[in-house]
């Protein structure tokens, strides 16, 4: 085989135009090539199923449609707030790879969370990576499914907790039932502890979040050095609203 190897080698040296540079020199740097190229194909084909496997678990992409093409350029500054957030959330996904580190976004309705949320997940898939970005509600309304066999509720937390990078939606919106907040602190403890980030969408304060979560769940975000990112500034959608159909409507 390597005395085959060496004449196609020697060959395709010989047939290549006048002042061309072969690519491979010897036998050695042709197979470092192709154990390279086999790496990268087996890397991407793992990728791929492990996209497939995360949008399996919701029956959907990880990201929804209306979030698809938010992105930081797009993103609209208008105060100082703002662009520290957006600086906070970039600096973050620039950050990402070094850290297991996750962020919460915390602020009222319609402030821009999901949209930077969002741009950081679709940075973060048009480099290879599996992000999920899920509500609470989804969450619950897809174990309860898990008990008509489709899947076990194991193998579905298992799945939250193999993507490289989940966002948990409306934190603090939900009834706030006891088993809600069991099944948060599941998830993001074994997150954490897996070193994996986690990310929180939430309406709710500091305090008031530890007061769902729990103070443990809260040190694990603490000691993973979680980025806390306030949006103080008024809804958006309702600036928008009012321009469209008046001050009073």
């Amino acid at each position: 085989m390597m005395k085959q190897a060496l004449g196609l080698l020697a060959r395709f040296n010989r047939l290549a135009p006048a002042g061309i540079t072969p690519k491979f020199a010897t036998v050695d740097e042709w197979q470092a090539w192709q154990q390279a190229e086999g790496r990268k194909h087996c890397e991407a084909l793992e990728t791929q199923n492990r996209q497939a496997r995360s949008s399996k678990l919701l029956g959907r992409s990880g990201i929804r449609q209306l979030h698809q093409r938010c992105t930081f350029s797009n993103y609209q500054v208008t105060c100082n707030a703002q662009r520290k957030a957006y600086s906070e959330a970039k600096s973050w996904l620039a950050n990402s790879g070094t850290s297991a580190g996750g962020f919460v976004f915390s602020g009222t309705p319609g402030t821009g969370k999901n949209h930077l949320a969002a741009a950081i997940g679709n940075q973060l898939i048009a480099d290879g990576k599996t992000v999920l970005i899920v509500t609470v509600a989804d969450l619950m309304t897809q174990l309860r499914a898990c008990y008509d066999g489709s899947m076990s509720e194991a193998a579905f937390l298992d799945g939250l907790c193999d993507v490289d990078l989940l966002v948990i939606d409306e934190v603090g919106v939900q009834r706030d039932t006891q088993n809600e907040r069991i099944i948060l602190n599941q998830i993001i403890d074994r997150r954490t502890s897996s070193l994996r980030p986690v990310g929180i969408l939430t309406n709710l304060n500091h305090a008031s979040l530890t007061q769902l979560l729990g103070e443990r769940v809260m040190d694990r975000l603490k000691m993973n050095d979680s980025t806390w990112v306030n949006f103080t500034w008024g809804s958006f959608r309702s600036q928008v609203h009012t321009r469209l159909h008046g001050k009073n409507s």
